[in-house]
């Protein structure tokens, strides 16, 4: 293949991508954007002035949330390839558009490790892994620690059957903990699988991680974590004030868990978030249009706004460079 016909093709499925992803925001955004017309309802009937402060700290939080998870990917590459913060901002904007319009968010990855070399393309792919595991730590802990409490309060199950649950939560928990900082225990076993062994040389880039890299990547995700929960917290309490703080963010907290157990596109996954906040929010409150309105209001902040201005990095790509 010569130089110009690389050159055209890259151009082309520069734009399939950006086409794919503008074409799937058109049809959840402009055809299914009923709980986005309700939060527009809602913040009617409240002061100007409230609605842009709390939607301006939103959308802040949105770039901090991103900026963070740059930050990380950056450290989590530091060994890789030297990059910029600038490149591992665009990276990570470019991974979203990626990420938009296949399922669960799997091209998110092809979009960020195509800003790395050639040859450390695929080992980017097992360092996002780390970082996608301490993100995930972060949610379970936290979400099921809720889940006890939304137990424990609402449901009201036998005292055996809810200690049971509560153990098993807690073996699980540290058994995910430990693996974190144990990693290349992980390592160790992948290596021992004999049909994944010729990928070794991959799975030893997650065991490299020391312990104090991997207590910094979790400061990353703890910290990214409390970011776009507050996000939920401002237009929440925006929407119904006189919810109680604590119920509120164990309900986030639950949402969290059972958002990242359920494989789904991020696009279509808007109808699953919000009709799932619904069913959750209805034992603290009867207001379910509102806490519906704000999810798809974060979802759209946090996925679409970022996914539009990470379509001006796709075309910075290059697909056929094999020389680094």
């Amino acid at each position: 293949m010569n130089k110009s016909t690389k050159k055209v093709l890259s151009f082309l499925l520069k734009a399939a991508v950006v086409g794919l992803a503008y074409w799937f925001i058109y049809h959840q955004f402009i055809q299914k954007g009923d709980n986005l017309k309700r939060f527009e309802v809602l913040i009617g009937q409240l002061s100007r002035r409230q609605v842009v402060s709390v939607l301006s700290i939103v959308v802040v939080l949105m770039f901090v949330n991103w900026i963070l998870e740059s930050l990380k990917w950056r450290y989590l590459t530091r060994n890789l390839a030297k990059i910029s913060a600038w490149q591992s901002i665009e990276a990570v904007f470019c991974g979203l558009t990626w990420a938009i319009f296949t399922p669960n968010r799997l091209g998110e990855y092809a979009g960020r490790v195509m800003f790395l070399p050639y040859r450390k393309r695929i080992h980017g792919v097992f360092a996002m892994a780390v970082g996608s595991f301490g993100q995930n730590v972060v949610t379970n802990v936290m979400g099921i620690t809720a889940a006890w409490w939304f137990l424990y309060h609402f449901v009201h199950l036998a005292t055996w059957i809810y200690l049971l649950i509560v153990i098993s939560g807690v073996f699980f928990l540290a058994g995910m903990v430990i693996v974190y900082f144990h990693i290349k225990w992980l390592v160790w076993l992948l290596n021992r699988i004999p049909f994944l062994h010729k990928f070794h040389r991959f799975f030893d880039i997650m065991g490299r991680y020391k312990a104090n890299e991997l207590i910094i990547i979790m400061f990353f995700c703890l910290t990214r974590f409390f970011v776009f929960s507050s996000q939920y917290y401002f237009l929440i309490h925006m929407l119904i004030p006189h919810m109680q703080v604590f119920p509120m963010m164990e309900m986030v907290f639950l949402l969290f868990l059972i958002q990242s157990a359920i494989p789904s596109i991020d696009l279509f996954d808007i109808g699953l978030r919000s009709g799932t906040a619904a069913v959750l929010f209805i034992y603290i409150t009867n207001q379910t249009i509102a806490v519906m309105a704000a999810v798809s209001t974060v979802w759209f902040v946090n996925l679409i706004i970022p996914a539009i201005l990470g379509s001006v990095f796709v075309f910075k790509l290059n697909f056929f460079d094999r020389t680094v």
